[in-house]
């Protein structure tokens, strides 16, 4: 089964992964309080400390089931036709570029964008990989975190109102917080999550100034049998807790309505990528979103003829307004799946799955833009030159937003940890 926005959807696997789980903001059940309390637990190498605190921010988009890189940024018109498929390239407007025919907007824009065409992936139905930088059965045990905890890890201290890591797709393998502990969960605004984004009916800020009073009484008979000292400077991180709900910054950039109707439109379909502005926009250190589903077994072009158009406005509009709003060098933006697919089709008018080359989508960051970087051989089959990996994917980002990706932290058994074991970036993609 596969799904556009906001509903579940089904891998070949026969799991099904869930866009939102009910459980609360950040899951688990966690107040905003709870969770900013845990962010005052003592920890975090020196290395990472050092850590400058950026104000850039990521934006992360998942194309969940594996695209097909022979279809989108990658195509083979000179291959026989059961590898090249259905769709022809088309001119992009920086020279020696050419995308799918699907993708007029982008092509058209091409001097903002750049894409990876040459990415040895795995071959595992998880964004465990592209989102951490280490395959979902390297995580079962070491219990990596996503990029986006470590922006949240990294960002603790900033403005309570603003959560560092918000998810537009729920809870996933892929956005897990590993071993930097649940307070670097994501804020999932999904059910709950958007609850907690405003008072109760009939409490006002001077009823909610009482009820803090009264907490603070209570919690002062708490700390006093504490012996862990867990409840000391509990009241400052249950004013940041406040703050997130009283302030509203959140809640209003979630809110569509306070946007201009005519960018409405534009972004009508797509709204998850408007979202995702608005987000970062407010100070949102990493927002990551999901669209389309893309295990495509069968009838893949079929299916591709109606999500790489929904892609092309997203992308497109996304980063014009970026641009516009003088944010693009302050906002790397990725998109890519766990893995490419077969270059040659099946009997099923479909694409299998293939680890040995997958492409990306990134813009924004500072990264020297307008190009292609490595290609794969004629048929589609592997990289041909300027081969590269997930993680130095990754590392090129951590770089553009300003993040070490040697830096360390300490496991749950105190072991310090490299964000990342392989840092080499796509030395192409730096300005």
């Amino acid at each position: 089964m596969l799904r556009f926005l906001g509903s579940s959807h089904n891998f070949c696997d026969g799991i099904s992964r869930r866009d939102f789980l009910q459980i609360g903001a950040f899951g688990a059940g966690l107040s905003l309080a709870d969770m900013l309390r845990l962010k005052a637990a003592p920890g975090g190498s020196t290395s990472a400390k050092k850590q400058g605190r950026s104000n850039k921010a990521a934006i992360m988009i998942y194309l969940p089931g594996g695209p097909s890189h022979m279809d989108m940024y990658d195509l083979k018109p000179e291959a026989p036709v059961e590898f090249k498929g259905e769709f022809n390239p088309i001119k992009t407007n920086v020279d020696g570029v050419q995308i799918c025919e699907h993708f007029p907007l982008q092509a058209k824009m091409w001097d903002k964008l750049a894409c990876i065409r040459s990415i040895v992936s795995a071959d595992e139905h998880s964004d465990s990989l592209v989102m951490t930088g280490y395959p979902e059965r390297v995580n079962r045990v070491a219990d990596h975190p996503s990029f986006g905890s470590v922006v949240s890890k990294l960002r603790s201290t900033s403005n309570g109102a603003i959560p560092p890591y918000i998810s537009l797709r729920g809870m996933s393998r892929g956005t897990e917080p590993g071993y930097l502990g649940i307070s670097h969960r994501p804020f999932t605004p999904g059910g709950q999550g958007n609850a907690n984004l405003k008072l109760a009916n009939g409490v006002t800020v001077e009823r909610l100034d009482d009820r803090k009073n009264l907490l603070a009484q209570f919690d002062d008979t708490r700390r006093d049998i504490d012996a862990s000292g867990t409840m000391i400077g509990m009241d400052a991180y249950t004013e940041k807790a406040i703050e997130m709900v009283t302030a509203g910054v959140v809640r209003d950039a979630l809110d569509l309505r306070k946007e201009d109707p005519k960018t409405v439109e534009r972004y009508k379909g797509v709204e998850q990528f408007l979202t995702a502005r608005r987000l970062v926009e407010a100070g949102v250190g990493c927002v990551t979103l999901s669209i389309g589903g893309w295990d495509t077994h069968g009838q893949n072009f079929q299916t591709l003829k109606k999500q790489l158009p929904k892609v092309d406005q997203g992308i497109a509009n996304l980063i014009q307004d970026l641009h516009d709003r003088g944010m693009a060098d302050d906002v790397v933006t990725v998109m890519w799946g766990e893995f490419g697919r077969t270059p040659k089709v099946n009997m099923n008018a479909g694409r299998d799955h293939w680890s040995p080359v997958m492409s990306a989508m990134i813009a924004g960051g500072g990264l020297k833009m307008g190009q292609a970087v490595g290609t794969s051989t004629d048929k589609g089959e592997r990289p041909k030159d300027r081969p590269c990996t997930v993680p130095q994917v990754l590392s090129t980002i951590y770089r553009a937003l300003g993040i070490d990706p040697s830096a360390t932290f300490p496991n749950g058994a105190g072991r310090p940890m490299y964000i990342l074991d392989e840092r080499e970036p796509v030395k192409e993609l730096l300005g």
